[in-house]
């Protein structure tokens, strides 16, 4: 088949060789786990693309009761050089503080898809492939959550001196029941460059660690104490993913 008549590449075409029975098991055991190469590998390289050269990124952040906030990339743009600068002080004094915290690049997919920011888009293709039937039966496989019904979706990019502090995702009447996060991050991303999502017991202690693998899908039922560590400023490049829930109604 010549390229011009090749079949368009679904963005989350699905690795065939998942064990679906294993995967679930495995889930059933703490409710989390990391799925890696979870997609053909062209499907993954090109979402990584999407995100890497195709996203005009915005700005969440929160800051203890100052928050949370999103603006988007034009707001952003258009911000003075001391209010960001501003905005970045507070984030780091309420972390000081122990307060919760946040500050991490953003384009709020399923914002911009009901928003008809850019209709047809690769982000709004996306968003139709996670709600589609293959993407939803590999969630409540694994999950043992047949209730599922749709998601949504934001892309993240964690960049030197960001991160996400710890919280349990409690939003369980709005029908969350499993975060996601598909990680597009470097193939080789280095452990000492942090945004690794962190699960944490009663006493503060890591239970258990996912490093943003290339090509892997995080999930876990909520809510559960966690975050995304700290993003040194050495690291060389950022944290990509596909973040959001999937919901019960």
């Amino acid at each position: 088949m010549s390229a011009a008549t090749a079949a368009p590449l679904h963005l989350l075409a699905l690795n065939p060789a998942l064990d679906r029975g294993a995967l679930a098991r495995d889930f059933a055991v703490n409710q989390r786990l990391q799925i890696r190469d979870v997609l053909e590998p062209e499907a993954a390289r090109e979402l990584r693309k999407i995100l890497a050269q195709h996203t005009p990124w915005g700005l969440a952040w929160s800051a203890g009761n100052d928050g949370p906030h999103g603006r988007r990339p034009d707001e952003i743009a258009a911000l003075p050089a001391a209010e960001r600068q501003r905005i970045a002080q507070n984030v780091a004094d309420a972390a000081q503080r122990g307060d919760y915290a946040f500050s991490f690049a953003r384009y709020p997919i399923l914002d911009a898809y009901l928003g008809r920011w850019a209709p047809d888009s690769a982000h709004d293709i996306l968003l139709e492939h996670i709600n589609d039937q293959p993407f939803l039966d590999l969630i409540r496989s694994v999950t043992g959550i047949t209730e599922l019904i749709k998601a949504d979706a934001q892309a993240t990019l964690f960049a030197p001196s960001q991160f996400l502090g710890l919280h349990s995702d409690s939003h369980v009447g709005e029908g969350w029941r499993i975060a996601y996060v598909l990680s597009l991050a470097p193939d080789d991303w280095k452990p000492d460059w942090g945004g690794y999502l962190n699960f944490l017991d009663d006493d503060g202690d890591i239970i258990v660690g996912y490093r943003p693998r290339f090509n892997s899908l995080s999930l876990f039922a909520v809510p559960q104490p966690h975050l995304v560590s700290y993003v040194p400023p050495f690291a060389p490049v950022g944290r990509l993913s596909i973040t959001g829930w999937f919901r019960d109604r």
